[in-house]
């Protein structure tokens, strides 16, 4: 089955259900969300109710209190949260370019920012494969054999040592 996007208005209303509702959110915080801050979430989530609440939830748990006891989640609260989990695809493009280019620093360094912003490490194991298949090929057919190898050995390990994996494997490539 097909999972589309909510619509902006939706997002707006889980967002608010989430700081406000004591049963079914986090009410008993005791947060308030700004109107600015509320857009800006509901409009960069892109109709992911996941990643808006992720981004939500991670800001009331890590807001300090204001001096009126309250939790205020403010526009720079809510980029800030969203900041590590939206990853946009100027980097990922960035990122296979600069291995299609043959550019071990750079490949590293938007593998580093990819991660930091919590891409799917089993997402950027998959590109590293098309990478060597696509790209470096027969002129050298170990990459393909590398890149498998990396990928099955991130599925098995995780974070965080699959970077150094993820690392070495786009290393390689490059």
């Amino acid at each position: 089955f097909e999972l589309k996007s909510l619509e902006k208005e939706d997002i707006r209303t889980l967002l608010k259900r989430a700081v406000y509702d004591e049963n079914k959110g986090m009410g008993s915080f005791h947060a308030e969300i700004d109107e600015d801050a509320l857009e800006f979430l509901a409009d960069v989530s892109g109709g992911d109710a996941r990643s808006a609440l992720n981004a939500i939830e991670l800001g009331v748990l890590t807001t300090e209190r204001s001096e009126d006891g309250k939790i205020h989640i403010t526009l720079d609260v809510a980029s800030e949260c969203i900041q590590k989990r939206v990853v946009r695809y100027d980097k990922v493009s960035a990122f296979i370019k600069s291995m299609r280019g043959s550019d071990p620093d750079a490949a590293v360094y938007y593998l580093a920012k990819m991660l930091y912003a919590g891409e799917d490490i089993k997402f950027i194991a998959r590109r590293i494969m098309i990478c060597a298949a696509e790209d470096v090929g027969n002129a050298d057919p170990v990459a393909l054999t590398v890149a498998v190898s990396a990928a099955q050995a991130v599925e098995r390990i995780g974070m965080p040592e699959a970077q150094i994996i993820l690392s070495q494997a786009v290393l390689y490539v490059a």
